[in-house]
């Protein structure tokens, strides 16, 4: 989403180089270009207007280190300010009550019920135990996408199916997850094209029996400005305590998130990035400020490595690693690894100045190269599998008739998984850097 801002960024930093010291002419230079860059970013006018004037006042201040160069000190006093201006901290769940009450509420079409499931799924890993309520009655089919989300994500779903008013759902869903030992509810509630006085004085309603320790907003993040109207709109008729950021992955200006903290005073909490029930993270404003600075974001990186890893399934390829008899299919079992945690762009994208990397050299990554790589791999026999050496010309025209590819895919294939074998040898030492060249495998 922010890749206009960040290439525009960089550019300013680039130009710092240059110079030899911080001084106000170049900074006023530099700050010209990142005005114009979070401006043509759709960031509110106002949250511009203070941040330009943060930097400057420390880029001239004596907060600058002398041990840095011009572009590494307004860089860090950048990061800083973009942090702040993001909301400074991840602002988390807060819980109250058993059950505790979590509200989502929003606009049709800002993904509110989608949401749902995602946060509920992302509630159940940190060992609670949620309890999902559909109670928009008015949208078609909402209670039973619902159902079938919750189902998926393996949480429990109260039926509403048969109930003509939300008050009732809600107040009869509350006492079953009290009697039921649930401990978090998380009740969708109805959204609207617009925001209207029924919406809202249902809303008040549902927040005066349940009173949610959480009300929060589900606003897509591709409206940008507008979705910060939303926010303020909500803010005054129920009072919101946080905001969830959906579409974050999309091609959007990125506007919305980074003035919904100053404009609203309401935190982003979550973000939704992918369609599936586990895209949803914590909104960490020092992680994006780094990602969008084309600084990385390793933590999140490997937080998502360890979610996805088994632990009996790592402790088995340490021990072939240390061996040198790691397979085609341990190569696979890796790159779906890979997949589970996201896109191969999106992880690239957290690697430290892989931005950089990815423009200078024109990089472009083929997400349809894992699937490519499976395929190939299953039209092998076991033996071929375990046995790379076995892989001749003829084996590899049927492998590649087989798997629907060229011979030429089976050729670089193999080459990859040659480099991954000799890049496996050197992962235990420890570093990114084998990650990167595991990734760097995807791009075409």
């Amino acid at each position: 989403m922010f890749e206009g801002l960040t290439d525009k960024l960089r550019g300013v930093f680039k130009d710092l180089r240059g110079h030899g010291r911080i001084s106000e002419s170049n900074v006023e230079a530099a700050l010209k270009d990142v005005r114009m860059a979070l401006l043509e970013a759709d960031v509110n006018f106002k949250v511009v207007k203070e941040f330009v004037e943060a930097v400057k006042s420390k880029a001239l201040g004596q907060e600058v280190l002398s041990s840095l160069s011009p572009a590494e000190q307004f860089t860090k006093i950048v990061y800083d300010e973009l942090t702040a201006m993001l909301g400074g901290e991840a602002s988390g769940i807060n819980y109250k009550g058993r059950p505790s009450v979590v509200m989502l509420v929003g606009l049709q079409g800002s993904g509110k019920t989608t949401s749902t499931a995602k946060l509920a799924r992302l509630i159940k890993k940190t060992g609670r135990s949620p309890y999902v309520v559909p109670a928009d009655l008015y949208r078609p089919a909402a209670v039973d996408q619902l159902k079938k989300l919750a189902s998926d994500v393996g949480v429990d779903c109260f039926d509403s199916a048969a109930y003509k008013d939300a008050k009732n759902v809600c107040k009869d869903a509350f006492e079953y997850a009290k009697a039921k030992n649930y401990d978090t509810l998380i009740v969708d509630t109805a959204g609207r094209l617009h925001i209207d006085e029924p919406l809202m004085n249902e809303l008040k309603a549902i927040k005066a029996m349940l009173e949610p320790s959480e009300i929060m907003l589900v606003a897509d993040a591709m409206t940008g400005q507008d979705a910060v109207n939303t926010a303020k709109g909500f803010d005054e008729a129920v009072g919101l305590t946080g905001v969830v950021l959906t579409k974050l992955d999309g091609d959007a200006r990125g506007g919305a998130a980074l003035s919904m903290r100053m404009v609203t005073g309401k935190p982003v909490k979550f973000v939704g990035v992918g369609e599936k029930t586990d895209g949803l993270e914590v909104f960490h404003p020092g992680r994006m400020a780094g990602r969008i600075l084309d600084m990385g974001d390793i933590l999140s990186l490997v937080e998502k490595a360890q979610a996805e890893v088994d632990e009996e399934k790592a402790k088995e390829l340490e021990r072939k690693i240390k061996k040198d008899a790691f397979t085609l299919e341990d190569f696979k079992d890796q790159l779906q690894s890979i997949k589970k945690m996201g896109s191969v762009e999106s992880l690239l994208s957290m690697i430290p100045g892989f931005g950089a990397m990815q423009k200078a050299k024109g990089v472009q990554i083929d997400e349809k190269n894992i699937v490519r790589v499976e395929a190939i791999v299953n039209s092998m026999t076991r033996k071929e599998r375990h046995n790379p050496k076995l892989l001749n010309a003829s084996r590899r025209i049927r492998i590649a008739k087989g798997s629907g590819t060229t011979v030429q895919d089976v050729n670089r294939l193999m080459k990859q998984y040659e480099q991954m074998r000799e890049m496996m040898k050197r992962v235990k030492k420890g570093g990114m850097g084998a990650m990167k060249n595991l990734l760097s495998g995807m791009r075409h």
